[in-house]
């Protein structure tokens, strides 16, 4: 145990170190946060101005003037027969309305030569399409794992959202939401609720679960894929809402097994898989309740008769029932794999559809 805690220690240190010169740096608030807060201030400050200088005697007009003059240190003169309470309310108006003038324009001009500003347009403009995107796939952590899934998902036309809490993240032209994911209001950023699927790539076990009950919370019909660093998280992620939980260590040792073993099958459902320029593909379906089909054997389905396509597995309660036989009854929430080339899988995808119930 306590060389467990030696090894975590340096890295909390490093992470909470960095986080603290972060909000050093920055104040505590992101330049478009200060800049709000800077002129929520100066206008406050014109406001209480105006106010006591119609207290001291001035009508508004001039009273706003006279506010305005003093704040921006330009000061025409003040008038005639003021007394000791007028000088020394020009005098605190001076010192809080010039320091705030100067702290406003200070951010103003960091953001313009930093280049923050129009960043923050970009991501203004980038959140008002995630806005508008419904039945898109939501991939938090864009590491190199990120990166990858984000890329074959491009590549087969779904609409992607990524969250990442690194404010240097290059995101290659993806919707990108700048903020922590086990947060709901990042969450809510990434159009969770209107997503159709969302994978989680992060590297920390804790921070999977984290985002896993959080999702799934916030919209139970979502499709979650996980990834477990560590065997005994498997459970757990499954337990917090996870529908599949992938170990890339393991995924990835099989995978290299399995192409020293057998190159020629292995490297043929890797093309089938990744690149979408092949003749043939694989579609996944899943029987929906209600279906006519429901109960009956596969043979009535006339998949090869009616649409080309091969049968090639049926997964059923975590189980995969490989080369079915006409014979095999269908039951609800079975998933079928089928193959066959673009069009032969538009057929057959219409072939499944026909026997489920109407949408009401």
């Amino acid at each position: 145990m306590k060389g467990v805690l030696r090894r975590r220690w340096p890295r909390r240190i490093s992470r909470r170190g960095s986080e603290s010169r972060r909000r050093l740096v920055s104040g505590g608030l992101e330049p478009v946060e200060r800049l709000v807060t800077g002129l929520a201030v100066l206008t406050a400050i014109l406001a209480a101005g105006t106010t006591g200088y119609v207290l001291l005697g001035l009508d508004v007009l001039d009273a706003l003037y006279q506010t305005v003059i003093t704040v921006s240190t330009v000061g025409y003169g003040d008038p005639e027969n003021v007394g000791g309470r007028y000088q020394l309310f020009t005098i605190v108006l001076i010192l809080l309305g010039t320091g705030t003038s100067l702290y406003t324009i200070g951010v103003v001009i960091e953001m313009l030569f930093e280049g923050r500003l129009d960043d923050h347009v970009r991501r203004r403009r980038m959140q008002r399409s995630i806005d508008n995107l419904s039945g898109h796939s939501v991939i938090c952590g864009y590491g190199q794992v990120g990166r990858a899934i984000a890329t074959a998902m491009g590549d087969h036309g779904t609409e992607v959202v990524v969250i990442d809490r690194d404010p240097d993240i290059h995101s290659d032209d993806q919707l990108l939401v700048l903020g922590d994911a086990t947060n709901d209001r990042t969450l809510r950023d990434a159009g969770v609720e209107r997503a159709k699927s969302m994978v989680l790539a992060l590297d920390s076990d804790v921070d999977n679960l984290y985002v896993a009950l959080s999702a799934r919370s916030l919209c139970p019909g979502l499709f979650i894929v996980a990834r477990a660093n560590s065997a005994g998280a498997v459970p757990k992620l499954h337990q917090a809402g996870a529908n599949r939980v992938i170990n890339p260590h393991q995924i990835g040792g099989s995978r290299m097994a399995a192409i020293a073993l057998r190159p020629g099958v292995a490297g043929y459902f890797e093309e089938v898989l990744r690149r979408t320029d092949q003749d043939v593909r694989l579609l996944g379906h899943r029987i929906p309740e209600g279906s006519r089909f429901v109960g009956r054997p596969l043979s009535e389905l006339q998949l090869a008769q009616q649409t080309g396509c091969g049968m090639l597995a049926i997964h059923r309660g975590g189980r995969w029932l490989n080369n079915p036989q006409g014979g095999h009854p269908l039951a609800v929430n079975d998933e079928l794999i089928v193959l066959g080339t673009d069009e032969q899988l538009s057929l057959a995808l219409a072939l499944f559809e026909s026997g489920s119930p109407p949408v009401a």
